[in-house]
């Protein structure tokens, strides 16, 4: 007879997670993830397979959360210009240490460029998900006269992904969050319509 497991899955992956969200993939050992998720070798076979198959997962998982977050940000201001400068500002987290980790999804990006097929694939599915409300919100705001309609919305849509990725990269790097915080005003004070 099989033994039933004796931990919460999801708590478990939320665990691999800020690990492998603070230290990466490569320099996170097998040692340190059975350590954080408090379960044994085993078990961690059994609910997830290997390092691998987890760190994909858990990178799924987390993007699954940053996506929707920023989402609701996004769509959540009074304007849609509101709803943009909250999307940035939101990537600066309080917490001084997720600010110090960054962004799993921009952090898998620096470790393994596009060289791994499985990554890419997570990370394409959260950017077509925010791309998709971040333009209609790029739009919203042009017709509603708050950015420059002569913008192509890709290309701002672009402009703003960049920055949300230097923030994190800058936050992970140790930029004060007020500097960040100038940082976002500064992004959306370029979209903002002249007369």
């Amino acid at each position: 007879m099989v033994r039933p497991r004796e931990f919460d899955r999801d708590e478990a992956l939320d665990r691999a997670m800020r690990v492998f969200w603070s230290k990466g993939y490569s320099a996170t050992s097998t040692e340190e993830l059975l350590a954080a998720m408090e379960i044994g070798r085993q078990s961690l076979y059994n609910a997830f397979g290997d390092k691998r198959k987890l760190y994909l997962e858990a990178l799924d998982r987390y993007q699954q959360h940053s996506i929707t977050a920023h989402i609701e940000r996004l769509t959540r201001g009074a304007s849609a210009l509101a709803g943009i400068k909250a999307l940035l500002l939101g990537v600066i987290p309080a917490d001084v240490v997720d600010r110090g980790n960054g962004c799993m999804g921009v952090n898998s990006a620096a470790e393994f460029g596009a060289d791994d097929a499985d990554v890419v694939a997570i990370r394409a599915v959260g950017a077509k998900r925010l791309k998709q409300h971040l333009l209609a919100r790029i739009e919203e705001a042009q017709r509603n006269g708050e950015i420059d309609p002569q913008m192509n919305a890709e290309d701002v849509a672009l402009f703003i992904g960049s920055t949300m990725q230097s923030i994190q990269l800058n936050a992970r790097g140790g930029m004060t969050p007020a500097a960040l915080r100038r940082l976002a005003k500064f992004t959306v004070e370029r979209l903002v319509m002249r007369l």
